[in-house]
């Protein structure tokens, strides 16, 4: 069991940690929590998770009824479009999926399809300002994964980024980086079901 001491450096670390990724100053959790340890003197890394928590407690400090307010609001957005994906398989992830959000979250939709060009062409007709696209790779578990990424920019100044993944990956179940639960995200239906319930529903496991 930890003592006092140690739990009160792995928060401080949390929240400076936090501070960075909320101020823009770093954007990965990884690279965030080495520099908060660095900068306080210490050698002791909370868990992306205990970062996320104090990331979310500053949010909620800073902007209060208006995060609200913004969390609907984009909930709203990826329900239009992922309704437009609609045959694409949709899910919303991220941080507007969680509840999360804070005044520099985007909207996170991955969608399902062995055609990206057909993805693209369906925002395009439903008049959705598309500002770039491009094909991204990374390597998981020693293996190279590519996918097709879409930005938007919505008529409310939000921002959204729809990532296409190959129809073989539909069933795949992925952990999720910050929490460590399965980032299983909401379908369309799911999600229209929390805007008709609870708009600000949220999905955080502890």
């Amino acid at each position: 069991m930890e003592n006092n001491h140690s739990l009160d450096s792995r928060n401080r670390v949390a929240r400076e940690a936090a501070i960075l990724l909320y101020t823009l100053q770093e954007k990965e959790y990884k690279q965030a929590k080495s520099k908060a340890a660095q900068t306080l003197g210490m050698r002791i890394l909370p868990s992306n998770a205990e970062v996320a928590e104090e990331l979310d407690k500053i949010a909620e400090e800073k902007e209060g009824q208006s995060r609200h307010e913004r969390l609907s609001q984009m909930r709203e957005e990826a329900f239009q479009i992922m309704s437009v994906l609609k045959a694409f398989h949709p899910r919303l992830v991220g941080s507007v999926w969680r509840g999360t959000t804070h005044r520099n979250s985007d909207i996170d939709v991955i969608v399902f399809s062995s055609d990206h060009e057909a993805v693209l062409d369906s925002l395009v007709k439903g008049s959705f300002k598309v500002v770039r696209s491009e094909w991204s790779s990374v390597t998981k578990r020693g293996r190279r994964e590519s996918s097709f990424h879409i930005h938007l920019v919505l008529p409310s100044g939000n921002e959204a980024e729809v990532v296409v993944r190959s129809l073989e990956k539909m069933s795949f179940l992925w952990k999720c980086e910050i929490y460590g639960d399965v980032a299983t995200g909401l379908s369309c239906s799911q999600l229209q079901r929390v805007l008709k319930e609870n708009p600000l529903q949220r999905f955080v496991s502890k």
